[in-house]
Formats: C-alpha cells, sequence, structure tokens
C-alpha cells in the first residue's frame, strides 16, 4: 500500500524531450554568466588592491633630497600638507615633535616649515605655534623659515607667521585670515516629511546648534561671539609674528577678513617676505646645500584607512550638518 513509486521512462515524463533539452541549455547557460560574474568580480576585486597600493606610493608629497650625513650640517625640513587636524598627519603632535627632533639636533643649521594646507583646527595651529615660539627662543641661533607652495591658507598661516621669515611663490594663495564655523538646518524638510524630533538636555542651550531643530536668535549671536573671540585670537598671533612687516593701513579690515591673496598681494600687504622655493630658501639664504627631513610619517596603511574611513566619514558629517566644529578656513 505504501510501495514506492514506480520509475517513470523519458517517455512517461511529463513534457516533451524537447522542453527538458532547453531547461538543460538554460541552466548551463545560467551557470556560465555565474563564473563569468565570478571571474570579473576577481579582476575589478584585484584591480581596485592595485588601485589602492598604488594610491599608497604615488599620492604623496614630493619631498626634497635628504641629502646629509652624520656630522655634516643641514637645514631640517618639516612639511606641513594636507588639512590640520588632530587626527590627521599635520597634527599639533606630529609637526611638534617633528620640530623637537629638527631643533635638538647638533648639527641643524635652519629649519624650513615647507606647507601646502587649506588650515584646520585653530587649537592645533595655536599648538604649532606656541612651539615654534618656544623653541625659538631656546635655540636662539636656529632661524625658522616658511615656504608656502601652493596654498598657507588660515591655520597654515596661522603655523607660518611664527617662523622668523616666509617665503612663496607669486601665484601661491596666502592667508584667508577669519574663522567658519557652519551647517545645514533640516526643520522645514522634516515637517514635510512628517519627522518629529525628540532631543533632551540638561541644559537650556545644550543642543543650540542641533540642524534638527529652529535657530534661536541669542544662541546664533551667542555662536557668532565664539567665532569672533576665536577670529581675534588668529589676529593677535599674526601681528605679533609678523610685527611692522604687517602693511595693514586702511585696509587692516581687509586684511583679516578672510580674503585669501595671491603671493604678489601678500608681499606687498607683508604677509610674506619674498618669493622663493624650499630649495631657494636652503640655498640662497641659508646657505646651505644639505638638507635632512624629520617630517613624521605614519604608517602607510594607516594613512590610506584613514583616508578611506575617518576622513570620508568626517567629511560627510560635516556636509550634512552633523559635526559643528569650527574651523580657520
Amino acid at each position: 500500500m505504501f510501495g514506492k513509486p514506480p520509475i517513470q521512462s523519458a517517455q512517461q515524463r511529463p513534457g516533451s524531450e524537447r522542453e527538458w533539452r532547453l531547461i538543460e541549455k538554460l541552466l548551463e547557460k545560467s551557470l556560465d554568466e555565474q563564473r563569468a560574474a565570478r571571474r570579473w568580480g576577481y579582476f575589478f576585486k584585484a584591480a581596485f588592491l592595485v588601485y589602492l597600493f598604488a594610491l599608497l606610493f604615488l599620492v604623496r608629497p614630493i619631498q626634497v633630497p635628504e641629502t646629509s650625513s652624520d656630522g655634516e650640517s643641514f637645514v631640517a625640513l618639516v612639511d606641513i600638507y594636507d588639512t590640520i587636524a588632530q587626527d590627521s598627519l599635520s597634527s599639533a603632535s606630529q609637526i611638534n615633535q617633528s620640530l623637537k627632533e629638527a631643533f635638538k639636533h647638533p648639527n641643524t643649521q635652519a629649519i624650513v616649515l615647507r606647507i601646502n594646507s587649506p588650515g584646520g583646527s585653530p587649537v592645533q595651529a595655536a599648538y604649532v605655534y606656541d612651539e615654534i615660539q618656544r623653541l625659538r627662543q631656546k635655540h636662539e641661533n636656529k632661524k625658522v623659515y616658511a615656504v608656502i607652495e601652493e596654498l598657507g591658507a588660515s591655520a597654515a598661516y596661522f603655523i607660518a607667521s611664527a617662523a622668523d621669515e616666509i617665503y612663496a611663490n607669486e601665484s601661491s594663495l596666502v592667508g584667508s585670515i577669519g574663522v567658519i564655523g557652519g551647517g545645514f538646518g533640516y526643520v522645514e524638510a522634516m515637517k514635510k516629511l512628517g519627522v518629529e524630533r525628540r532631543v533632551y538636555t540638561a541644559g537650556e542651550h545644550k543642543a543650540f546648534l542641533d540642524p534638527f531643530q529652529p535657530e534661536k536668535a541669542f544662541e546664533k549671536t551667542f555662536w557668532e561671539s565664539v567665532l569672533e573671540e576665536t577670529h581675534q585670537v588668529f589676529i593677535d598671533k599674526v601681528q605679533k609674528g609678523r610685527g611692522d612687516r604687517l602693511k595693514t593701513g586702511s585696509d587692516e579690515s581687509k586684511l583679516f577678513s578672510g580674503l585669501i591673496w595671491s603671493g604678489k598681494s601678500a608681499l606687498e600687504k607683508g604677509l610674506i617676505d619674498g618669493f622663493g622655493s624650499a630649495e631657494y630658501v636652503v640655498r640662497e639664504k641659508i646657505g646651505e646645500e644639505k638638507v635632512r627631513n624629520f617630517s613624521q610619517e605614519q604608517d602607510r596603511l594607516e594613512r590610506l584607512l584613514g583616508y578611506l574611513g575617518a576622513n570620508i566619514g568626517r567629511g560627510f558629517a560635516e556636509k550634512m550638518g552633523l559635526n559643528a566644529a569650527y574651523t580657520l578656513n
């Protein structure tokens, strides 16, 4: 009663032999497509890895050749590239460590800061500025020169102003002595989407930079005053570093307004002392031929992961108004 079902012959199976062959062909074709997709997947993964390794080795600042050897005098080179931030290669801790080692070395004749940066954190810049001033006083016979390549703006110029002399190219971009703090407001968009914001604080103004809540007049005025105070610190540091070389006159408000100047205009305004590259300053101003680079170099894998991970994430947060940090830009 419960025996095995009878085995059907090919002629007894449902459908024609032609239909079965068609099904087999479709299955074979599907398997071939899956194999091809896997092969292309392997190819693109391999190509992506090659690209990443190329990025690690090729996308790096061009270095002045290190030409010194033990016992010979040299110029110490310290690079300040990228955004000046706590978690970047141009953080205060990285730069200051390079500066300490450069000043401490008995064969160092002078220090050159090679700068190509859009700016960044006012706190990090102030730490570097103060360290340069401290080391200059401790090693009075070792001068510091700042050389701005394409860009020395905001926090980068803040640091440069601590040097004894600043050089740039006629087409370099210099200055941008100002402070910015911005974001977005999503209040109306949330209303249209029917989204309700729920946030709980202890302190009346704890959430005053929340982009999902309406802006209040007092909080706007308060935040502007914080930025103004930071701006004044920036101005004071530049004036202290540059002294009477600054040609302010009737244009003082413009000089500190956040505008950025060409190297030619920067020289006219006393923001820099002359034109020249790092090689020019080493050879002509300091009178040395030998150079040793003291820049701290982060592990390449860490740099790559930071670039692909933290930096992208931070940039997204800033664009979405989720990060209210202010910068010297």
